[in-house]
């Protein structure tokens, strides 16, 4: 960028007396597809932000430009290895921005949402910890159309800048709660009148298409290594399966529930 972008120029100062934005708060996440979703969800505060520099802007990085000058936000360029560096290796096209943390919604939140949703629509991941998981089921939550996502608060990721990156964005666009108690909280959606479907194997388990997946209705899906938990199984209203024709015992995660939500979707005629 040139001289003439103030927020440019008094962001890179490091002439005595003249203030910097604290290097030591909030997350970076990179990519433009990523970046250019938190700053257009509007949710979280935004302290900086890395772009190419100024010239012949391809359309999603000119759009960036556009909305952080919108929203006084300073952006400055970086070379390459510093940048690299500072993304660990990643895919980051150039772009980079540093903002504070997912902002979640309450527990609270999601129950008044049910209420006011005939249609309601809830995912549950059971303690899933791979980033690339929780990126890819949020993206397939934000396409079908999901009222809102519950995660257990220990021994599972939250909403990370990985899992942003795995997402494209999407991640952003979600209302997205951390509960203390899994098992607790599908208790409180099934006094609103959610039914709740865990996808699992076992002699009680339905074929997936044959689940009524019309009304309030909430899905679960847990990990690879362990799935479904004993009380979060024995919690659900029923249990459905994939079919499984090879010699693998089971489907990724991500892959699992995008199918069993689109199925879903499939029911619902939307």
């Amino acid at each position: 960028m040139g001289p003439k972008n103030k927020q440019y120029k008094d962001f890179r100062s490091d002439r005595a007396g003249e203030r910097r934005a604290p290097a030591d708060r909030g997350d970076w996440i990179y990519g433009r597809r990523p970046v250019l979703e938190v700053v257009k969800s509007g949710k979280r505060h935004l302290y900086e932000a890395v772009l190419p520099p100024e010239g012949r802007d391809a359309p999603d990085v000119a759009e960036l430009r556009r909305l952080l000058l919108a929203r006084g936000v300073p952006f400055r360029t970086m070379e390459r290895e510093e940048l690299d560096a500072l993304c660990e290796g990643g895919n980051h096209q150039g772009v980079a921005l540093r903002t504070g943390g997912f902002p979640y919604v309450s527990i609270e939140q999601v129950i008044h949402d049910v209420k006011e949703d005939a249609n309601a629509l809830i995912l549950l991941l059971d303690h899933i910890e791979d980033p690339q998981n929780v990126g890819s089921m949020l993206r397939t939550a934000d396409a079908a159309g999901v009222t809102a996502v519950l995660l257990p608060e220990d021994r599972a990721s939250g909403v990370t800048p990985g899992v942003v990156r795995a997402s494209a964005g999407a991640a952003e666009h979600l209302r997205v709660a951390k509960v203390v108690n899994l098992v607790r909280a599908m208790k409180e959606l099934q006094e609103c009148g959610v039914w709740i479907t865990g996808l699992d194997f076992g002699a009680d388990a339905k074929l997936y298409t044959s689940v009524d997946f019309k009304g309030r209705v909430g899905l679960v899906v847990g990990s690879e290594g362990s799935g479904i938990s004993r009380l979060v199984r024995e919690s659900c209203d029923f249990i459905a399966c994939l079919p499984m024709k090879g010699r693998v015992e089971s489907l990724n995660a991500g892959v699992a529930g995008a199918i069993a939500l689109y199925e879903i979707v499939r029911q619902r005629g939307t």
